[in-house]
């Protein structure tokens, strides 16, 4: 009976060792199969647009989800939108003002749990003008990929800001505030 609980003793510290020792992985975006998109209002048609990832710092953490951190860089300059002329107008000094502000920038503060998901708090930076944000996000398994494999994932962010908070006002007449976001990261695990 003794040596039963040295036994269980022995291998519940070496769980608790295992986990101790559980890291947060760092991994690397693919920026060809990723797709920062985003929507608003332009009276009865949505402009819809994307904008392309300069860089971004991503570590995951699946036993301690708060150890996770999202740090993602895009390109002002490289926006695209469904209308061509509003491209232009969402690069000019009176929205992205790209040409003084070529970038913007998410920096996580604190990542929840939330269902199947996280909830990711952080700092947007546009125009200069940092505000904190809320995102949802969801982790997938890559297609192909054998069940419990994280080496390739996919994020998907969803979350919606008002563009006046960041000074972005410009053709406010024709074109909605709310900004919704819907991001699509694909993740490979780095070594």
């Amino acid at each position: 009976m003794r040596m039963n609980i040295i036994t269980a003793t022995l291998a519940l510290l070496g769980v608790l060792a295992g986990t101790a020792l559980a890291k947060p992985v760092t991994y690397r975006i693919d920026t060809t199969g990723s797709a920062v998109a985003f929507e608003t209002d332009f009276g009865v048609t949505p402009i819809t647009g994307s904008m392309p990832v300069d860089k971004a710092d991503l570590t995951l953490d699946f036993d301690a989800v708060a150890n996770s951190r999202v740090d993602v860089t895009l390109s002002a300059k490289g926006a695209k939108a469904s209308f061509p002329f509003a491209a232009e107008a969402m690069k000019g000094p009176t929205v992205l003002d790209a040409v003084r502000h070529p970038q913007i920038r998410f920096r996580s503060t604190r990542v929840t749990q939330s269902g199947d998901g996280a909830t990711i708090r952080g700092n947007l930076t546009i125009r200069g003008v940092t505000r904190p944000v809320t995102m949802n996000a969801t982790i997938f398994r890559q297609q192909g990929t054998a069940q419990g494999d994280r080496n390739r994932l996919t994020v998907r962010l969803t979350g919606r800001i008002n563009r006046s908070d960041y000074g972005a006002t410009g053709f406010a007449e024709m074109v909605g505030d709310e900004v919704r976001l819907d991001i699509r990261a694909r993740i490979h695990q780095t070594p």
